[in-house]
């Protein structure tokens, strides 16, 4: 409106409010029945972390809208991720797996990146999106780990370790690995690799895995040449696109802070700001 109103001729912009008037006045008379009916898509938004901690939020969010999506509705994840942990990221992927479950279509969108746990999310959707410059695959596992032992050795300081359970640990930081502590690490990073594979390959039969699962990316115009997404388009587009058809609700989940919280934050921020202050008079 504010562009109209700035670039309109002042006649053209006034009757193009008055129709806007005209066309919600017929809207908010539509019946119950016809508005029970319509389509309802819901957007939700997940910017991972090492540790996918947003799964926290996205767990709730489901649940809420899980109480009202019908099988004709559709959800919408904006999903930007680089991946991380395992178990953290699976668990993100099982909560997707619920709206799946109930028959709703899932319409994952990467604008950006969805790369190992990332793509692990993403592969539950019913169809995926991505912007063609957009990053997806890194079906891999890796583990890496610095070793402190020699320089410990040097200064003459010993490390030692006792386990209950032959394979409690495997690779140590400043303990000396053996060959045999390899090869059991490599045994379950190979065996993590074959779960990944194993839970692609249930949502995305159409994926050659032996192609996609060498833990490399690709960028959006390749991915979709390999089957890791179904259409080049950014979120932006295909949310105005569905808007013409269906009513839109994003959902956010916001946990309320206590009071203590709250002025524990304030004078934090305080604190921060009277530290840059003394920073910069020393400067």
């Amino acid at each position: 409106r504010t562009l109209e109103a700035g670039i309109l001729p002042h006649r053209d912009f006034k009757a193009r409010e008055k129709a806007r008037r005209r066309e919600r006045k017929a809207l908010s008379k539509r019946s119950a029945e016809q508005a029970s009916t319509a389509k309802r898509l819901f957007v939700l938004n997940f910017r991972g972390d090492i540790r996918a901690s947003a799964v926290i939020a996205l767990r709730e969010e489901i649940t809420a809208l899980l109480t009202m999506a019908r099988p004709e509705d559709e959800v919408v994840l904006r999903l930007e991720n680089a991946g991380g942990l395992v178990h953290d990221h699976g668990l993100a992927a099982s909560q997707l797996a619920r709206i799946r479950s109930r028959g709703i279509p899932l319409t994952v969108a990467v604008d950006k990146i969805a790369a190992s746990g990332g793509y692990m999310m993403a592969c539950v959707g019913t169809r995926i999106i991505a912007a063609p410059f957009a990053v997806l695959g890194s079906i891999g596992v890796l583990i890496e780990l610095p070793n402190f032992h020699r320089l410990l050795d040097t200064h003459g300081i010993d490390f030692e370790l006792l386990k209950g359970g032959e394979y409690k640990r495997k690779l140590t930081l400043f303990g000396e690995n053996t060959a045999e502590d390899r090869v059991r690490m490599q045994q379950e990073v190979d065996e993590t690799h074959a779960l990944f594979k194993d839970f692609v390959r249930e949502h995305r039969p159409q994926l050659d895995m032996s192609a996609v699962a060498t833990g490399e990316h690709w960028y959006g115009r390749r991915a979709l040449n390999l089957a890791l997404c179904d259409e080049l388009r950014t979120s932006d587009d295909y949310l105005l696109a569905a808007s013409r058809e269906a009513e839109l609700y994003e959902l956010v989940y916001v946990a309320k802070k206590p009071v203590v919280r709250k002025l524990a934050d304030i004078m934090g921020d305080l604190a921060d700001t009277a530290l840059r202050r003394r920073l910069t008079m020393a400067v």
